[in-house]
């Protein structure tokens, strides 16, 4: 961690003020404000979207019980974990923002992976002193983090559960034990992971995703998982504790520390990580209030492209307008550049986080947009007062998908959006008790320096990588719920999220026909959008600017949930690129609510 008494206590003052400051939010001039988009929904009515109908159903049968918004998290981060282990599961991590709906009070919880105390700013590099081959780190023992998913969702539960924490875990524990049916998309995947034979390597790995013959499991296949049942019966009896002491903690460190590649985790660096509640960032985007998570996050990168996309277009034409695809994009390069340069633990790395969404920073990086062409090439800005923390650190860009999102609104109108990841497909493709570790340590920059100049995210013990992940609430400027947010999608999940928040509230659409919407991220160049999605003649146009793109891989594809507060009701709506779905639960359809 930084010393407060060393080199950098000249500038951590400022920041430490600002972040202080009642009036922290990024104040944005607003639009006039749509009618009637800000009224109350009505009370009484819960719904849940997650990335796949088991989940869904999950949540749904607990919001049904009286259980709160955390409470139906939990419970389908728990079916999650069985049904979608490629991306999520209590080997892993996150990040939850919630919204009460009485107080309108916003908050987050950190549940990102920590390095443990033997990781060294080298431990990526090879003998030659260059980065390792990325598959090798990924499936790694120096990849696995502390995995602190269950502890995060322990402490929100402590501060927001109604129902007992044991009974979250019993819609997980019942289907794992009697099976589930393989998915088309759950087959697609083991399939593409098998084909590097790195998953096979793994015995536990090959035992459960694949057949006698090493082919993975048909779809329709019931698939029966009794050791995961086992560990979700321990993690109700006895909470976080059943991953950091006993049997199910000493296989993690095992597992780890196995070849090729070990790993230094400890049972020490188990039972010395801890989620924390944390601040949630917010700045305005219209006549709105966008808050999600705080560094580690790179949530403020949202928020940022919200900001300068609304400036480059204070009268927006509209999804058929290239010009508002050309802002979006310009913003999107601007906000990553940022993000890569300054983005890291803010425990250990000072950034002036609420600088970089700053009316005067984002007047600032909004006087270099064009619509009319595309930029040559983008650098990172250099918010007032912060010219030392930009000379200090060197630019990075590294990241990789591997997520999954949920969104839940209980019948309280208290409110959840969650991201979840073990990083990478499969984490580090190294499987413990029936569930998958994560690879999250390669979420740090592998070289430590970048032109003589330290690295922001470089490895260091006790560090938490730098996250794409940008759980996101939207609320009126009364503090009324508008909307819940997120996806999954890596280093992309900045502009899967911004995207659709444009597409709702500033182009009026509908919320499903904005998540179906083609997705665009503009990290670097060349842009990547999603063609066969997007408005007739928008690619073309952009193209005439001057913007190259490329396609979507399948290792990009969102998995946007998101649910609108409207006068009318609850709208859900799922991403139909991965196997999402809605539940809506109608106000009467829900027990009386148990003391809190």
């Amino acid at each position: 961690m930084f010393d407060k008494q060393g080199p950098w206590a000249r500038f951590i003052a400022p920041l430490i003020a600002i972040a202080l400051c009642a009036c922290a939010d990024a104040a944005i001039t607003a639009a006039a404000e749509p009618p009637a988009a800000l009224a109350p929904s009505p009370p009484g009515e819960a719904m849940a979207a997650t990335a796949n109908h088991y989940a869904t159903d999950a949540a749904a049968q607990i919001l049904r019980e009286g259980g709160s918004a955390v409470d139906a998290a939990i419970a389908a981060e728990a079916v999650l974990g069985l049904v979608e282990p490629q991306s999520s599961g209590v080997g892993g991590g996150g990040f939850l923002v919630f919204y009460n709906g009485q107080t309108h009070d916003i908050g987050a919880y950190d549940g990102r992976e920590r390095a443990p105390a033997g990781a060294t700013a080298t431990m990526f590099l090879d003998a030659n002193g260059r980065p390792m081959n990325f598959l090798d780190a990924h499936t790694s023992g120096r990849s696995i983090g502390t995995p602190l998913s269950v502890a995060m969702l322990k402490m929100a539960h402590e501060d927001h559960g109604r129902l007992p924490w044991a009974r979250l875990f019993e819609p997980a524990i019942q289907l794992a034990t009697r099976g589930f049916e393989i998915s088309p998309r759950f087959n697609a995947l083991v399939t593409y992971a098998g084909q590097n034979e790195r998953l096979k390597q793994d015995r536990n790995a090959r035992a459960y995703f694949f057949d006698r013959r090493g082919n993975p499991w048909p779809v329709g296949h019931v698939l029966r998982n009794p050791a995961y049942a086992a560990t979700l019966r321990a993690i109700a009896r006895q909470g976080p504790s059943a991953l950091t002491q006993g049997p199910i903690a000493e296989d993690i460190v095992a597992a780890a520390q196995r070849d090729p590649f070990p790993g230094t985790l400890q049972l020490s660096d188990l039972q010395w990580a801890q989620p924390r509640r944390i601040a949630a960032i917010c700045g305005a985007f219209r006549v709105y209030r966008v808050c999600t998570a705080g560094p580690p996050s790179s949530g403020n990168a949202v928020i940022a492209i919200l900001g300068l996309y609304q400036r480059a277009r204070p009268h927006p034409g509209g999804p058929t307008n290239a010009d508002d695809w050309s802002a979006l994009l310009w913003a999107s390069r601007l906000a990553y550049a940022d993000r890569d340069h300054y983005m890291a633990d803010d425990q250990f790395a000072p950034m002036p986080t609420q600088q970089l969404i700053s009316p005067q920073y984002l007047d600032q990086r909004a006087r270099l947009i064009d619509v009319g062409r595309a930029p040559a090439q983008v650098s990172p800005g250099v918010p007032a007062g912060q010219r030392e923390i930009f000379e200090h650190w060197g630019r990075d860009t590294s990241d990789d998908p591997g997520t999954s999102h949920v969104v839940i609104v209980d019948q309280w109108g208290d409110a959840v959006s969650m991201t979840n990841t073990v990083e990478s497909l499969y984490g580090s493709q190294r499987m413990v008790r029936g569930f998958v570790l994560n690879n999250q340590l390669t979420d740090f920059s592998f070289s430590p320096t970048l032109n003589g100049r330290p690295v922001a995210n470089a490895v260091e013990p006790h560090k938490a990588p730098r996250s794409s992940m940008s759980p996101a609430i939207v609320t009126d400027r009364d503090g009324r719920l508008v909307l819940a947010i997120g996806s999954p999608g890596g280093s992309s999940i900045i502009d899967y999220v911004a995207r659709p928040i444009v597409a709702m509230l500033d182009w009026n659409m509908p919320v499903q026909d904005a998540i179906d919407q083609g997705n665009v991220i503009a990290r670097d160049a060349p842009a990547v959008i999603e063609s066969s999605r997007m408005p007739a003649g928008i690619v073309e146009a952009l193209h005439a600017r001057g913007w190259t793109t490329r396609e979507l891989t399948l290792g990009e594809v969102s998995g946007i949930q998101a649910i609108r507060a409207t006068p009318q009701g609850l709208v859900g709506g799922a991403d139909p690129r991965r196997e999402g779905t809605v539940a809506r639960i109608a106000p009467g359809e829900t027990a009386t609510p148990p003391a809190r």
